[in-house]
């Protein structure tokens, strides 16, 4: 994002150790610095998940680049709730994508939860999967589950993410995410049984 941030040199080492929420707020308050860590903190990630919902890399990325120009523009309305900056990104990332892929032909799959329906289908055997999975029993399931233990499932079984990008996606500890995977399999196991 070179052209956004218009340097190239890193921020000062103190601020690269703030939360997600205090980069939000200062993102708020105009610091450029604090958009430049959350983007490098979470454009990799974005780009993966978003990369298993569209085949065209261009479009991703795209996505990805409006998603930080809308936290720029709406960091002053961001309200944290038990510091879920990590949800917030995700939700803007993916109406971002949802709305680059409605004026183009691009390979996506999904279900948008704020939205409420199934966006394009496409052919491939993954994404049939991916389609069942969300809306058959296991997604039922999965929507059963709490919303701590349904993120950590998600991240790391769905979007295959590993823990420790899974830990920093949900800006909690390793141990925690393992936890709660084990927790959320347990739960599907019982509600599948």
């Amino acid at each position: 994002m070179r052209g956004l941030f218009g340097r190239h040199k890193p921020p000062p080492a103190e601020d690269q150790d703030s939360s997600d929420t205090e980069l939000i707020k200062a993102i708020a308050a105009g610091r450029v610095e604090a958009l430049w860590i959350l983007h490098h903190r979470y454009a990799p990630t974005l780009r993966g998940r978003l990369s298993r919902r569209c085949a065209d890399p261009d479009v991703v990325s795209n996505a990805i680049q409006d998603t930080f120009v809308s936290i720029w523009r709406s960091a002053k309305r961001y309200k944290p709730q038990s510091d879920d900056a990590a949800g917030w990104i995700w939700t803007i990332a993916i109406r971002r994508l949802i709305s680059a892929l409605r004026g183009k032909d691009s390979r996506w799959i999904g279900y948008d939860h704020h939205l409420g329906d199934v966006l394009v289908h496409t052919e491939s055997a993954e994404d049939l999967v991916l389609l069942g999975i969300e809306h058959g029993d296991l997604g039922s399931a999965l929507a059963r589950l709490s919303p701590e233990l349904r993120a950590a499932i998600e991240v790391t079984v769905l979007d295959g993410l590993t823990t420790k990008e899974a830990a920093r996606l949900l800006g909690i500890p390793e141990g925690t995410v393992k936890t709660r995977v084990m927790r959320a399999k347990a739960r599907l196991r019982e509600e599948m049984a």
